[in-house]
């Protein structure tokens, strides 16, 4: 296992936490992803964000798809919606409709995302739901044995590309700009103390926010998007970086360095809620 995520780490957390009288969010239910897998620093990542928020359990729901992702809602202590292949996005965004004031995660995989779920990621963001939503990018469809997914890198072989994989991966960082999310960040389950923070930056967000987490497949992937590869492949973004510059931010994920973690944009504007409120003002009626 990564020194990253060994369990030292999650148990002096929860230690802390249990010191601190705050609750433990996490469910009784065992996690069932493979040894290893960066899953687990994004599930203790997710409930020190909620404990450090203050957000209690029947307040936050977690919604989710299909692959390794879907299974997120079961391991930890909110409500949850485990949804069709793809629609993660609407389901959140008619959760939150119906109750502004439940805290609304949706979270899913590469594939999940950025396949059959694409289209409903720029709508989502044009509204600006005022939803968070966690991508775990591996590369790779891990629930169904390694196949390439829309992010895996060009010549990487799998069962579905036996002879080298020759499409161009998507570059969901730029999707998200492009599409203009309110609140665009990356981080990486190597480094779980960085990843617990933006976690609870992104809910605290007030609008889409949309964070881009990198987690190696340690099952099926042992020569591209690895570990030992990211521990020394990643960097910060400048201290100088101004997050309220699109343009700035779209030129450090376009930039020919190592893949950036931290916050690459942010905006406050109006979130699909306020403008729903304001339909019924103009209308006439009153908002509940």
């Amino acid at each position: 296992m990564n020194e990253h995520l060994k369990p030292v780490y999650l148990e002096e957390k929860l230690d802390e936490i249990r010191a601190d009288g705050h609750q433990d969010y996490r469910s009784k239910a065992i996690p069932t992803w493979c040894p290893g897998c960066g899953y687990y620093s994004m599930t203790e990542g997710f409930t020190m964000a909620l404990n450090r928020l203050g957000i209690e359990p029947e307040n936050t729901v977690v919604v989710s798809g299909i692959g390794c992702a879907s299974r997120f809602p079961f391991f930890v202590n909110t409500y949850g919606f485990h949804t069709l292949h793809g629609r993660t996005l609407p389901v959140a965004t008619g959760i939150k409709q119906a109750n502004d004031a439940l805290t609304v995660v949706a979270v899913g995989g590469d594939g999940d995302a950025f396949a059959i779920g694409a289209g409903h990621i720029p709508h989502a963001a044009r509204r600006n739901v005022d939803i968070t939503y966690l991508v775990f990018d591996n590369g790779i469809y891990g629930l169904t044995k390694g196949q390439a997914s829309p992010t895996s890198a060009v010549g990487f072989k799998t069962p579905t590309t036996p002879y080298d994989n020759c499409d161009q991966p998507l570059n969901p960082l730029m999707m998200l700009l492009s599409y203009r999310a309110s609140w665009v960040g990356q981080a990486y389950a190597g480094r779980p103390h960085h990843l617990a923070d933006m976690i609870a930056e992104a809910m605290a967000h007030r609008g889409f926010s949309y964070l881009h987490i990198l987690s190696p497949c340690v099952t099926f992937d042992k020569t591209d998007m690895t570990y030992a590869n990211l521990d020394v492949g990643v960097r910060d973004l400048p201290g100088d970086h101004d997050r309220t510059d699109l343009l700035a931010a779209m030129a450090q994920v376009e930039a020919k360095e190592a893949p950036a973690l931290g916050v690459f944009f942010e905006e406050g504007r109006p979130t699909l809620g306020d403008a729903m409120i304001e339909t019924i003002r103009r209308a006439g009626g009153q908002a509940a």
